[in-house]
């Protein structure tokens, strides 16, 4: 389910004028990201939660400040690796529902989620 989310994510993003920069990005074992798309002049890092119901709340509500401050470490490393330490970036979430039979119900993009 999650990759078919990052998916959908990604197609979501070209669809609104994002170029996608990495898919997966892994900086050692420091962790991973799952997009990294340029946005204009903004470098955005974005976690993509998907899910097929809200019993155990929003999906955005599961990017934990641990999380978020993996995330930002393997963010460091990726501006530091393609010399762009000077750009301006954002961390974002994009929330996929699913209907249980894999049809999308909606793709939610929240800019500057952390």
């Amino acid at each position: 389910m999650g990759q078919l989310g990052e998916k959908l994510a990604a197609d979501y993003l070209k669809k609104n004028n994002c170029r996608i920069l990495e898919n997966n990005y892994r900086a050692g074992r420091l962790g991973e990201i799952d997009l990294v798309v340029s946005d204009n002049s903004t470098i955005s890092f974005i976690e993509v939660k998907t899910r097929t119901g809200k019993k155990y709340g929003t999906p955005a509500e599961a990017v934990t400040y641990a999380k978020q401050k993996t995330i930002r470490r393997a963010a460091m490393c990726f501006l530091k690796e393609k010399g762009l330490v000077d750009s301006p970036v954002r961390f974002d979430v994009i929330e996929v529902m699913l209907a249980k039979d894999g049809n999308v119900l909606s793709i939610s993009h929240i800019k500057n989620a952390f």
